[in-house]
């Protein structure tokens, strides 16, 4: 049964709360973005969140490249769950925002948004992604390392 569209849009809109610490990250959107009818293609915007995400860890100190290298780990995209509101269009600018919504010992889930016009401007999509870590060389879970956890321990919100 279809719960009424008013009830999904509080349930997908709780997932970009403005009172949560967020990180956010520009995205324009190019041709090579867009379907042919101009609009953003559904698949995109993974891409657009997977840059968020990137550059978020980069801000808390983390490089991914580094990590592989020396630490042999990596991270890995195990569940994501997505909502379209509204469609981005060519040139759009648009604004990513990631923010942790909890983790464990060997994963972290981000809450995440995309808005044309900033991140108080209008909401286009939501989603909530969940990130494993991985050991680089078996791909078997692997604990995060202490710093990133102590990292996402102080982003979690309570």
């Amino acid at each position: 049964m279809l719960r009424p569209y008013a009830s999904r849009v509080t349930r997908h809109a709780s997932r970009c709360s403005r009172m949560t610490p967020q990180f956010s990250w520009p995205v324009r959107v190019y041709w090579e973005d867009t379907d042919a009818g101009g609009i953003v293609y559904y698949a995109n915007y993974l891409k657009f969140m997977e840059r968020a995400r990137t550059e978020w860890l980069r801000a808390v100190g983390f490089e991914q490249e580094t990590m592989r290298l020396e630490q042999k780990l990596i991270f890995v995209v195990v569940d994501a769950q997505m909502s379209f509101k509204k469609p981005a269009r060519y040139g759009d600018a648009l604004t990513v925002t990631a923010s942790i919504k909890e983790h464990t010992r060997a994963t972290f889930s981000f809450g995440q948004c995309v808005y044309r016009g900033g991140a108080e401007g209008e909401l286009l999509v939501s989603g909530d992604v969940r990130v494993a870590c991985l050991d680089a060389e078996t791909y078997r879970p692997r604990g995060l390392p202490r710093d990133l956890l102590y990292k996402l321990q102080l982003e979690t919100p309570a």
